[in-house]
């Protein structure tokens, strides 16, 4: 039986689809999302699907994997044969990616499992939670400089904080202002805390996470963080290729006898390389080690540098856990468990 080569042009209930096959194109349609197995069992175990990653991508594939040989999931951002087309159908989108699966040339998305991918959006929730947080925190800050009532920004972030806010009386309109954003600043503080439980709890079921809290600076919410992020570590060969993914690494710059490093890619997730930062400057106040490294890139680059390469250098030591299957009994030592 003949392999056949599938692009899908993924809609929220319904998809276009080409087949390919011996370089030819045989087949174009669509289909309903009901459809969806049904259409899958056509082709079988001989079949390789290319969809892009939008919010429906994760449930799709959970349905076709079953059935197919292979399922690359293409990552739009970098798939710019589709974005920058000046025929933009979705028959056409559909053409695009059947021909350069046929070809092997997608860059693909690593796919993660259901518990990860869950553990993320719950991650992603929280961080659009605290930037609302800090939006509505900075507003009644402003509104009280702006009356000449000066308090630490900082101090909004306790009960104590708010209440000192609410006990200024400028004007009805102002206060009734104030009144409301401080409400929806508790709500939020209410809503962050039930996320961080469930974080928490969930990502304790994940692979790694015993592993990763024994290092001392890594807790269960940052552990959880980091492996969602990660994904599966079988997936990289380096620590290099891990960082690189989590866009820590320099850009580089390489013409002819000239070679340029810049600023970091950032090219993963902020939220990932967010956590390890934190986590790394936790970590050196009980390794002797990593607090010997940071001061000596201090010293010569700064502070900021220096948390980026202290990251970098804890990143490292993530990954050999998890690799290697490492737990630490202590870590200010670096002295693992016996089996």
């Amino acid at each position: 039986m003949e392999r056949s080569y599938v692009g899908i042009d993924l809609h929220r209930n319904n998809f276009t689809y080409c087949v390919r096959s011996n370089g030819k194109e045989t087949l174009t349609g669509k289909c309903e999302i009901s459809e969806l197995e049904g259409f899958a069992r056509t082709f079988g175990k001989n079949a390789s699907i290319a969809v892009e990653a939008t919010g429906n991508t994760f449930m799709f594939c959970q349905k076709l994997q079953q059935h197919v040989d292979r399922l690359a999931v293409v990552n739009p951002s970098q798939f710019k044969v589709i974005s920058m087309s000046t025929k933009k159908t979705d028959k056409h989108d559909a053409k695009v990616l059947a021909e350069f699966l046929e070809k092997d040339m997608l860059p693909e998305v690593r796919m993660k499992s259901e518990l990860q991918a869950k553990i993320s959006s719950l991650t992603q929730t929280r961080e659009k939670l605290v930037q609302l947080r800090t939006v509505l925190k900075n507003k009644v800050n402003n509104l009280l400089s702006a009356n000449f009532i000066q308090i630490k920004r900082e101090e909004l972030s306790s009960e104590k904080g708010l209440l000192k806010a609410l006990a200024y009386e400028i004007d009805r309109i102002a206060d009734i202002e104030k009144q409301i954003m401080v409400d929806q600043i508790r709500s939020l503080n209410k809503s962050i805390e039930e996320l961080d439980k469930a974080i928490e709890e969930h990502g304790s079921k994940m692979k790694g996470f015993e592993n990763l809290i024994s290092i001392k600076g890594i807790g269960p919410k940052g552990a959880a963080i980091l492996l969602s992020a990660i994904g599966h570590v079988e997936d990289f060969r380096t620590s290099k290729q891990l960082a690189a993914y989590i866009g820590i690494v320099p850009r580089v710059s390489n013409s002819n006898e000239t070679v340029c490093h810049g600023r970091i890619t950032k090219q993963g997730s902020k939220i990932a390389r967010t956590t390890l930062v934190q986590c790394a400057l936790i970590a050196k106040r009980y390794s002797p080690y990593l607090n010997a490294f940071h001061e000596k890139i201090k010293s010569r680059r700064g502070g900021a540098k220096a948390n980026i390469a202290l990251a970098r250098k804890f990143l490292d030591i993530i990954f050999r856990t998890l690799k290697y299957n490492w737990v630490f009994e202590d870590f200010t030592q670096f002295k693992l468990k016996e089996n």
